[in-house]
């Protein structure tokens, strides 16, 4: 059975930093892209960042690039995301995903697997 746990959210002021982390289990997790993506209150899902299965192509939000930076560790069965200059639209919940090839997507209808989410909140 494939698990995502995500962990790292909380409070933090504008222009702070956050690093979310996702734990794997359940399957070999170098052989599958991450992803992650947010919810906002009231709003639809939306993609946040990317990552193939061998950790050398990434993908943004356009919201996002320049400050957040998805990372994995295939060791550790573990993706990151560090969030950087965090502005008060980015409160949200994040959720981490897991796709079951090797290529990264934006389309969260093409992930197979979901963390639970944690919660972000950038406070000004």
């Amino acid at each position: 059975q494939v698990q995502l746990v995500e962990s790292g959210g909380g409070l933090v002021q504008v222009g702070g930093s956050l690093r979310l982390s996702c734990s794997a289990s359940g399957r070999t997790f170098s052989t599958y892209a991450m992803g992650w993506f947010r919810q906002a209150p009231g709003k639809e899902r939306e993609f946040v960042a990317a990552i193939n299965y061998s950790g050398n192509g990434r993908y943004y939000a356009d919201s996002v690039k320049g400050r957040f930076t998805i990372s994995r560790d295939s060791a550790k069965n573990t993706v990151y995301l560090q969030m950087n200059s965090l502005k008060p639209e980015d409160t949200a919940v994040y959720y981490c995903a897991s796709r079951s090839t090797v290529a990264p997507s934006t389309d969260e209808k093409l992930y197979d697997y979901w963390g639970q989410g944690t919660q972000v909140t950038v406070s000004s």
